[in-house]
């Protein structure tokens, strides 16, 4: 079995192509009903995004859309490397941290 490359290694195409593999394995195992499987090859999907986008683009402070939470908001306290640490609006204040891949800004398609 080959290593496999961090994330932070590889390329915009390389990272594309990792995307596509593990959303199609998620597919899969969705599919065949083995839905721990399923939510790992998402979320490492998830984390191969967060490298194809530049953390510079998110501001402590903002308030984001979390994607695949409608209606949920999430404020950034700080980033560190590709997540953003920070809490969901309107409930309790704990800190929490999320891929940058995962928010969206609020003025997205308007």
């Amino acid at each position: 079995m080959t290593e496999q490359k961090p994330y932070s290694d590889m390329t915009e195409h390389e990272l594309n192509g990792e995307i596509a593999r593990l959303r199609e394995k998620a597919r899969k195992a969705e599919q065949l009903g083995i839905i721990n499987e399923f939510a790992v090859l998402e979320r490492k999907a998830t984390m191969a995004a967060a490298y194809l986008l530049d953390p510079a683009d998110f501001k402590p402070g903002e308030v984001y859309r979390i994607e695949g939470d409608p209606n949920v908001y999430f404020q950034i306290d700080y980033l560190k490397g590709r997540f953003a640490w920070g809490y969901r609006m309107g409930g309790e204040k704990h800190t929490e941290a999320l891929p940058i891949s995962m928010l969206r800004p609020l003025k997205e398609g308007k």
